[in-house]
């Protein structure tokens, strides 16, 4: 159990990858229901990873557990990678009912349901929240925010806010070397109201095994290793502009992180026509650590 007067016990994991030092790190703190807000704030700030989660009880009879994740600057609604580890870290231990290989998470945005598939390392996926279009960008300030020129752009396709409780602005370019060119403008990112907490970026060129991405301004992190949460929307903006089926059972691969030095494999399966009955973002856990953060006086 964790308890500031003890030493506050947490895992350390890299998620969507199978390999220690890749994928996006993360820190796990299970059983963490006498923790206050500001006192989880100050820890992630403490550790200063991507994200943080702390795990705790559900008063909701179909979840087996509370999720609340933070970055260093802000508590998030929903986050993809945090989810993943969540559940691998659950699981490992048996804690909370979750010797099943299916069950769901209370967090800010609702129920998130996740499922374990059997293999070694075994796969843990995901259901992304409900999608909704936030807004079109005009496609040449999208650039400029970018650092890059219109003409990186793939011709036709338009420049979109999506979410599914993280709003992400969805840029198409051409190729992988304009992806890796990319880089936010900070001063045309404010501009355009884009350099907050609330709206992150995501460069993508599409490639045979799906895509090819990096994501920038997550909830104040300059670049994301692996963004589970805006890998969702990302498919939905796929399908509806023709880069991949939106046949039932499709699956895809959104590689991330490459030029951090931390690849990240995130996988996708639309589940009905168009992903009527659903997207599901998945990949593999590698624990890497444990720890104790010690609060004692």
């Amino acid at each position: 159990m964790s308890n500031p007067q003890t030493g506050l016990r947490y895992q350390l994991l890299d998620v969507f990858t199978r390999d220690p030092l890749e994928g996006n790190p993360l820190a796990v703190f299970l059983d963490c229901a006498e923790l206050d807000d500001d006192l989880m704030q100050r820890i992630a700030r403490e550790l200063n990873l991507s994200e943080i989660v702390f795990v705790a009880r559900s008063p909701q009879t179909d979840c087996i557990a509370r999720l609340r994740i933070f970055t260093p600057g802000t508590e998030m609604q929903f986050a993809g990678h945090p989810t993943i580890g969540a559940a691998f870290a659950l699981w490992q231990s048996g804690a909370n009912g979750t010797q099943a290989r299916s069950f769901a998470f209370e967090e800010h945005v609702g129920r998130v349901p996740v499922r374990i598939d059997r293999g070694e390392p075994p796969m843990v996926w995901l259901s992304t929240p409900p999608i909704s279009k936030v807004q079109d960008v005009d496609r040449t300030a999208a650039a400029h925010a970018l650092g890059v020129d219109e003409s990186d752009l793939i011709a036709a396709l338009p420049c979109e806010v999506l979410s599914a409780g993280n709003p992400t602005l969805y840029v198409p370019l051409r190729d992988k070397d304009a992806v890796d060119r990319a880089g936010p403008d900070t001063a045309m990112c404010q501009r355009m109201q884009l350099a907050n907490d609330r709206i992150c970026m995501l460069v993508f060129t599409p490639t045979e095994q799906g895509a090819y991405t990096r994501v920038f301004g997550h909830s104040g992190v300059g670049e994301d290793p692996a963004t589970g949460s805006s890998t969702g929307p990302l498919a939905a903006y796929m399908m509806r502009h023709g880069l991949v089926s939106h046949a039932d059972g499709t699956a895809f691969v959104s590689e991330q992180g490459v030029s951090m030095r931390r690849r990240s494999l995130l996988h996708v399966r639309i589940r009905g026509e168009h992903g009527s009955e659903g997207i599901d973002v998945g990949g593999h856990v590698r624990a890497v650590g444990r720890g104790v953060l010690e609060l004692r006086g």
